[in-house]
């Protein structure tokens, strides 16, 4: 078990610069060996916490994205069918066939399996959990809860070792009560200027702490502005890697290119049109 302070200094050893609430939330986590619920807009870095803590743990990411009409197969594990038919083609007219073909020999791994029979904990992700159904999500607190899986064939599959585990959510749908109080949770925001500051600094190469600051502090004001799709942390980064990659120092010599390559920014028609050179001059005369 690791305190606050621990957990933050090895994330952004990992490349994550967290929050003093996002590191108390992954402390408890590991000492209540509890599922973590990652909630917050599109783009803020709910995935990015779970591959910073495969690497603190040197451990292996499994990670079972949702999507509207996942089904337990596609989570849990499929019979590989087609080896199935070979070997029954091949040994027809034996009795004992039927028992040999639901063997581990013909089993798939999806992801949720996988991760509970693993020989070291690995980090399971499960992504957008918004995305997938409530009947998806009702089979999920079986596993969530007891850490075991029943497969027909094969009877009660009991974990290996506890995965940990971290759902993120979009926030698309609500989710049911049942999930929540099965879980932890932390709301991921957008990062105030200081700490995109520090991400800035640890994830794009080249970047200047005074141009990192200055990238930070228009972001801040771009994301003020009435927009259809606020920019996350991914956006800011691809903004500071094109900066850099372009030799700007200071946003203030360039203002062309500043307005030119928000399109690192702004990913739809209307934030485009919105945030006109004029704008851009207005965001830019407020960063120091």
């Amino acid at each position: 078990m690791k305190g606050r302070d621990e957990i933050a200094q090895a994330l952004a050893a990992s490349g994550y610069i967290a929050d003093a609430d996002l590191a108390t939330a992954i402390s408890l986590m590991q000492l209540l060996r509890r599922p973590l619920l990652l909630e917050g807009e599109a783009g803020v870095g709910k995935t990015e916490v779970a591959k910073a803590l495969a690497k603190v743990h040197a451990t292996e990411l499994i990670r079972l994205q949702c999507y509207e009409g996942l089904d337990q197969s596609s989570a849990l594990y499929e019979w590989n069918y087609q080896r199935q038919l070979l070997a029954i083609q091949a040994h027809r007219g034996s009795d004992s066939i039927e028992d040999q073909v639901f063997s581990e020999k013909y089993l798939l791994e999806r992801p949720l399996l996988a991760a509970i029979r693993r020989p070291q904990a690995p980090v399971l992700l499960i992504d957008e959990i918004d995305r997938a159904d409530d009947e998806f999500e009702a089979f999920l607190l079986e596993l969530l809860s007891d850490f075991q899986v029943s497969i027909p064939e094969l009877g009660t599959v009991p974990a290996v070792t506890i995965p940990h585990v971290v759902l993120t959510s979009n926030g698309t749908r609500e989710l049911s009560d049942a999930l929540r109080r099965r879980c932890l949770y932390h709301y991921v925001d957008y990062p105030d200027v200081d700490r995109e500051t520090r991400i800035i600094l640890a994830r794009v190469t080249g970047a200047s702490p005074s141009l990192s600051l200055q990238i930070a502090r228009m972001v801040e004001g771009v994301r003020k502005e009435e927009l259809r799709k606020v920019p996350g942390v991914a956006e800011t980064l691809d903004w500071a890697a094109a900066l850099v990659g372009l030799d700007i120092r200071d946003l203030h010599d360039a203002p062309e290119t500043v307005h030119e390559t928000l399109a690192c920014l702004l990913k739809t028609r209307e934030d485009r049109a919105r945030v006109t050179p004029e704008v851009t001059q207005r965001l830019l005369g407020r960063v120091a």
